[in-house]
Parts: C-alpha cells; sequence; structure tokens
C-alpha cells in the first residue's frame, strides 16, 4: 500500500489529505493531521469521494449517441473529428457565437481546467460562455466589479480577530464559507463564541450553524435585502459611519444615506419578521466591537434580490471602518496579482450584451438563465452547439425540464464528465475525464491567485493514481479540440504549437505516446513566472508551505482598482436597480401568507455530485423531503411521508413530507441536487426517489436579475396541497 499526502478539491475547504493506494486504486481516505492549514480536520464527502471516482460507472472511454438513442463507444479520433468537423461547419455558416460553452462548479477546483475551456472558447472566438456562478454567486462579482473595479476584487471576514460576525443565509458547518477557506467550521465558531465575539445567524433556519455557537435571528426568505436596508439606516442613525475614513477612500456615501433614509427598522419589520429592538441590538452589537464584518452566501445571494442585499453589504462593512481592517474584512492578495493583471489586461471584464435581453456579461459569462431562450430564439447568434465542462445544467438549473427540452434541440451537444449523467444522457459525444486525484495540481484558482484562504499557504500534489481506460484531463482534451476545430487554444498558433511540442517532448522521454499534456511541468511554469518556489520544491513540504499573512491596511489606497481609486459606494447602475425595492416591498407585504421555497444540504451529499455513491445514499438517505413546521404541517392536514404538491409559476413537484420544528413558519425547504432519474450512466443514482427542486425555478430574460444575471433559486414563492389519489410512497416530479 502507498500514501499519498494530497488536499480535496470538492469545495474552498481544500482539506490536506492522507490517500492510502494498492494497485492503482484508492482503498482509504483520512485526512492530514500535519496540514499547515486545515490540521486534520475533513468532512465526510472529502473522506468517502474515492467511492464515486472508484464506480463502475465510471466513465472510460468516448461514447457518441447512436441513431436510435443508444451510446456506443468510439475511439478519440473518431469523437475529435466529428465534434471539430461539426463546429467547422457551424463556425463557418453561422458564426463563431453559434457555439457555447456552460462551465460548471467542477471547473474552478482545479487549475488548468477553467484556464484551458476559456482558451478555447476565445480560440473559437466565441463570446457564448455560461457559467454556474449565475445560479449561486454571479451577484458577488458584479458588486465587486462596480465598487471596487474588479470582479475578483472579494473581500472576506478576518474571522480569526473579528469581535462581531453577522452570518446571514449561510450554513458553514454543512456548507464551508463560500469563496474562502476555513476548515473545520465547527471549531471556528465555537471558538469565536469562547473568545467573547458576538456571533449571529440571520436565517429561516435554525441551522446546524446556529445551533453550534452564537444567537440565531428568524428572517423570512428572499427579505435580506430589506434587512440590511434597515442595518444601514440604523448604522447610520446610531453614528456608526467612519466619516473621514470614507472622505478618504470613498465616495457616493449621499446616496447611500438618502437610500437608507426611507427605510427605518419599524417598517422593514413587517416583510422580514426581525424586530425593530433586535435589529438595533445587533447594529450597536456592531458598531461596539473592534473589528466587525457582515458575511452572506448562497441563501442571500440566490433569493432574488441578491445584488442588492450584497451591495448593502459592502457598503455596510465600507463605511463603517470595518473593510481592509484587522477583524473586519480583508482583501487578499494571492500569488499572482490577479487583480492588477486583470485590469491591466481586460481579462474578465469585457462589457458584452446578450442577444436575449441585452445583459451584461459578467466575469466575461452570460446568464444561464437566458441559456435555453438563446437556443430556442432563431436569428444571428443562435446558439447551435454547447460544450459543457464540469457541470450538470440539467439538475442545476432554473426551470430545467424547458431546457433539457432546449438541449435536444442543438446541433451539436459535447459533455466533458467522470460520468454520464442527465446532462450527458441527452448529449451527442461524452467524453471521459480525470477525477482530481487523477492529476497534478496546485490550489484552486481563489486562493492561488486571490488569496482567499484564512491561513495563507501554497500545496501542490502530483497525481494519486493513474487514468484508467481512455480518460484524459480536460486541458489536454480542449488542447485536442481546438485543433480539431482548425483554431487555436487561446488564439495563439504559438500557445498551440508550444503546448503540442511540450507534449511531443514529454512523449519522447518516456518513450511512449502521451495523450496528457505535462501537467506538472506547466503548473511549475506558472510558480516561477509568479516567482514562487518550484513544483518540486512544494513537493517537498507536503503539509503545505505557508505564504505572507494577510495584511490589513493594505487595500485601500493601494489595491482598489476603479478609475479613480476609491471605493464607488454607489454606481449609477446599482442606484437604478434599487429603484424596484419600492415595488418589492409592497409585493412581499401583499404576500406575507404564502408558502415560500429555501434550499437546504445535507452533510453526505455535495450539489449533485455525491448521490451516486452509496454509502452517501443509504439508511433512508435515498431522496429528499420537503421540510415543514409542524404547525404548517397540521394547517395542511399531512403527516410525516405523506405526498404534498409543491407549485411555483413554472412547475409542479411530488415530494414526502418531513417536520422541521427549526424553520420559519409558512417556508419550505427543499434540498435541492436530487433527480437523477433521466441519468443513463448512474446506476445507483437513477434509483432514488429525489426531485429536482430546480423545476419550481423560472428562466428566461425577465425573471432573473438585471445586473448580475442571477436566477432566483431560493425565497420562491410557492403552493402546497396534499396529493390527491396517488400511492403513499411515490415520488416524482410532475414536469
Amino acid at each position: 500500500m502507498e500514501t499519498h499526502h494530497t488536499f480535496c478539491r470538492i469545495c474552498e475547504s481544500l482539506c490536506g489529505l492522507k490517500v492510502h493506494t494498492e494497485n492503482d486504486k484508492i482503498v482509504h481516505i483520512e485526512p492530514d493531521k500535519d496540514h499547515v492549514a486545515t490540521e486534520g480536520f475533513s468532512c465526510v464527502k472529502g473522506l468517502k469521494q474515492h467511492e464515486m471516482y472508484n464506480s463502475p460507472d465510471r466513465l472510460k472511454y468516448p461514447l457518441k449517441k447512436m441513431p436510435d438513442g443508444s451510446y456506443q463507444r468510439v475511439s478519440w479520433d473518431i469523437a475529435l473529428n466529428e465534434i471539430g468537423g461539426k463546429v467547422k461547419k457551424l463556425r463557418k455558416e453561422d458564426g463563431p457565437d453559434s457555439i457555447a460553452m456552460y462551465v460548471g462548479t467542477a471547473a474552478g477546483f482545479g487549475v488548468l481546467h477553467p484556464t484551458f475551456a476559456q482558451g478555447f472558447m476565445t480560440g473559437i472566438g466565441s463570446k457564448s460562455m455560461y457559467a454556474s456562478a449565475t445560479q449561486d454567486c454571479s451577484n458577488k462579482f458584479a458588486v465587486s466589479r462596480q465598487v471596487y473595479g474588479f470582479p475578483f476584487t472579494l473581500p472576506f471576514p478576518d474571522i480569526s480577530h473579528t469581535n462581531c460576525l453577522i452570518v446571514v443565509g449561510a450554513n458553514p458547518v454543512i456548507s464551508k464559507w463560500s469563496f474562502l477557506q476555513v476548515p473545520n467550521p465547527i471549531e471556528k465558531l465555537r471558538g469565536l463564541e469562547k473568545r467573547g465575539a458576538k456571533l449571529y445567524f440571520v436565517d429561516p433556519r435554525k441551522t446546524e450553524s446556529a445551533q453550534t455557537a452564537g444567537e440565531h435571528v428568524f428572517i423570512r426568505p428572499g427579505t435580506d435585502v430589506f434587512f440590511y436596508l434597515s442595518f444601514l439606516n440604523e448604522l447610520i442613525r446610531q453614528n456608526g459611519v467612519d466619516r473621514d475614513k470614507v472622505d478618504l477612500y470613498m465616495e457616493g456615501l449621499e446616496a447611500v444615506e438618502s437610500l437608507a433614509s426611507e427605510w427605518p427598522a419599524e417598517k422593514t419589520a413587517a416583510v422580514t419578521g426581525i424586530g425593530a429592538d433586535v435589529l438595533r441590538q445587533m447594529v450597536t452589537d456592531y458598531i461596539n466591537a473592534d473589528g466587525a464584518a457582515l458575511y452572506c452566501s448562497t441563501g442571500v445571494n440566490m433569493g432574488g434580490n441578491g445584488t442588492l442585499a450584497f451591495w448593502i453589504q459592502e457598503v455596510i462593512n465600507a463605511i463603517s471602518g470595518n473593510l481592509d481592517k484587522k477583524g473586519g474584512t480583508l482583501v487578499g492578495k494571492g500569488i499572482i496579482d490577479f487583480i492588477k493583471f486583470g485590469v491591466k489586461n481586460g481579462v474578465l471584464m469585457r462589457d458584452d450584451k446578450s442577444r436575449i435581453g441585452n445583459f451584461t456579461s459578467v466575469n466575461d459569462a452570460f446568464p444561464g438563465g437566458i441559456l435555453a431562450d438563446e437556443i430556442l430564439t432563431e436569428g444571428k447568434g443562435q446558439v447551435k452547439a454547447l460544450f459543457v465542462t464540469g457541470g450538470n445544467p440539467l439538475i442545476t438549473m432554473a426551470n430545467s425540464g424547458r431546457l433539457r427540452a432546449a438541449f435536444e434541440q442543438l446541433n451539436l451537444l459535447v459533455t466533458l464528465d467522470i460520468y454520464h449523467n442527465e446532462t450527458g444522457s441527452v448529449a451527442d459525444y461524452v467524453l471521459p475525464c480525470t477525477d482530481p486525484f487523477q492529476r497534478p495540481d496546485l490550489p484552486f484558482v481563489f486562493p492561488l491567485m486571490l488569496g482567499l484562504q484564512l491561513k495563507p499557504y501554497l500545496q501542490a500534489t502530483k497525481a494519486v493514481y493513474p487514468p484508467e481506460g481512455e480518460q484524459r484531463d480536460e486541458a489536454s482534451i480542449y488542447l485536442d479540440l481546438a485543433r480539431a476545430c482548425g483554431v487555436s487554444i487561446f488564439g495563439s498558433p504559438i500557445a498551440q504549437g508550444f503546448f503540442e511540442a511540450t507534449r511531443k517532448y514529454h512523449s519522447f522521454r518516456r518513450k511512449k505516446k502521451l495523450a496528457s499534456l505535462p501537467q506538472e511541468s506547466i503548473l511549475n511554469g506558472l510558480l516561477r513566472l509568479s516567482r514562487q518556489k518550484s513544483f518540486k520544491f512544494l513537493l517537498k513540504n507536503p503539509h503545505g508551505y505557508v505564504h505572507r499573512e494577510h495584511q490589513p491596511g493594505s487595500f485601500l489606497g493601494h489595491r482598489v482598482t476603479t478609475g479613480n481609486q476609491k471605493v464607488h459606494l454607489a454606481s449609477n447602475d446599482i442606484l437604478d436597480y434599487a429603484g424596484k425595492l419600492d415595488k418589492d416591498f409592497e409585493k412581499e407585504l401583499s404576500q406575507k401568507d404564502k408558502f415560500k421555497l429555501i434550499t437546504k444540504r445535507a452533510v453526505t451529499t455535495h450539489n449533485s455530485w455525491t448521490h451516486n455513491a452509496d454509502r452517501m445514499i443509504a439508511k433512508g438517505r435515498d431522496t429528499n423531503y420537503a421540510y415543514l413546521h409542524p404547525a404548517d404541517m397540521e394547517e395542511l392536514g399531512v403527516e410525516e411521508n405523506d405526498l404534498v404538491d409543491i407549485s411555483s409559476e413554472t412547475n409542479t413537484i411530488r415530494i414526502g413530507v418531513k417536520r422541521l420544528d427549526t424553520l420559519i413558519r409558512k417556508s419550505v425547504a427543499v434540498p435541492h441536487g436530487w433527480g437523477h432519474q433521466h441519468a443513463k450512466g448512474l446506476s445507483v443514482a437513477n434509483k432514488t426517489k429525489g426531485v429536482n427542486v430546480n423545476l419550481l425555478a423560472a428562466d428566461g430574460p425577465e425573471r432573473i436579475d438585471k445586473i448580475s444575471g442571477m436566477a432566483h433559486l431560493t425565497g420562491i414563492n410557492v403552493d402546497i396541497q396534499p396529493a390527491a389519489d396517488v400511492q403513499k410512497h411515490t415520488w416524482s416530479g410532475i414536469d
């Protein structure tokens, strides 16, 4: 048995791991107790992920869809040549923008995958990029660009030193800290409380995090923006603005004060359910703390007004003097000054407009919520080919039933994945990829380029075990696809030639033809260009190599990249969009008695990834449920395991009920990521009874956030009725 020191690449925590292999198979994973940052912590998903990778359902060879709908194994040469031929034809006849790409979350947890995926689309000359960010986080990118000058300028709470932390719509005990590597969240939250810091969780449910430490404050789903508005109002009323700091480093305070003046705590309490006295105490604690931070995640992001809510949060942290302050919110710096590089070279800064809805691209990508329209609407630029990389949009995107119909009309659909999943089950070609442990790597983009780590460090890992069959890493696949499509990676014949020659050289040295790029050499080159230690040096530090500490005071006046280097508290675009708030408030008032749908996560599942492992869905965990407050169940006349029909403006799902007394009244929580019955290649997951809750979410240009392109995936108005004339244990989505 061999032991390998590596790190997890399922989420931002990047937990250090010891992986044990035997006969080129992973047999056991345990936490790395000596890791410099994660110190022996890992979640069950990370410790059991090899059960997904060892599955007999793993893709090992390229598959092609046949006329009768079946899939047959084909060679890489056939798959590449046929895909390339179709892309060449579409590019010539319909233009490069007819060829689109959807980049999923899994692509973000490696370095070379997203880089070469974008390089392929640059070579095609297409601007038709779509990303999973518009399901859960592009509000943060859109606001950060307007406020700080660059979409990846992402302040994070200085958890190690804060004396007041207010967490809104986030559950780090289960979901970890979005965009920030914070290992062992339970220990960190208890540590905050133990040293006397004030800790609040504002959420429609008393989450696992709120049960661990701090105080919980119930809020009605989808009303976060009104909580933030009153928090801002009260901050100003209690003289909590650091006016000297604002004058020196910021502009737009008057417009912010004018907006906030209309939203006292008594007014918003009618929709949020948060009493004025409770809110005032939170603001007082925030002001009195020497270092305080407001932090939010997907519960706010996906709640319908995620852009405006996050904007107000950032304004509060800034004008209170907590931005760039010890114990407040910090802006990290990666091994590459990616913010400076991005602004200088226009990376992720395009202002392209979408054909449908005239949406401005965010991070050079258009909203996923208009992808179906872009496929179904004829005209110049109509999407006719789609590459899906590291994602499963037919489970994760809004109104996925309509999206499925759109995908079936494409001239070409290609998926790159480790499984033949739901999206792959309507694809023309399915290309088999390596999993994270089958490739060398560095910590993914956020810590590498932005320093989003509680304790900054670097780490390198070799591949833990080799590919099986004809699996290839995505970077190598995109290099070969570029050649097959008659273009060059990154739009550069020099780059295409260089990477092909590099692979040929390494093939010569190893005396065998290599399908994959020499990834270690490429990653080493990235490190050396950044004036960092070599890949080989990092491998000699298997538990991580501590990097420079975060420096409070290094951002304001130094690294803000707006035109005048000041924080723009109130851009015209955001202020104009805020004009809708009065109407939204009246709508919330009129619908106080309607049910609101929210999402929920489980310890053993992660988005749509982990449902094909027996252990993850064992012991009654083979489905999702609709969780309701016991009083709401009594009012509806249903008991546990009874079926209910949950209906939105787009669809109806049928699902079993569970009671949850930690949930606010008139809300229903349904975990997402389920609904695998259509997947041809998930022999475990496709036998589960779970329902895809995203069938209830709306898509289309009139239903998504105008600034960020975010879909509205939580806080949705729904009707709930007991299901009639069905057997008690029949689950289904009604689509």
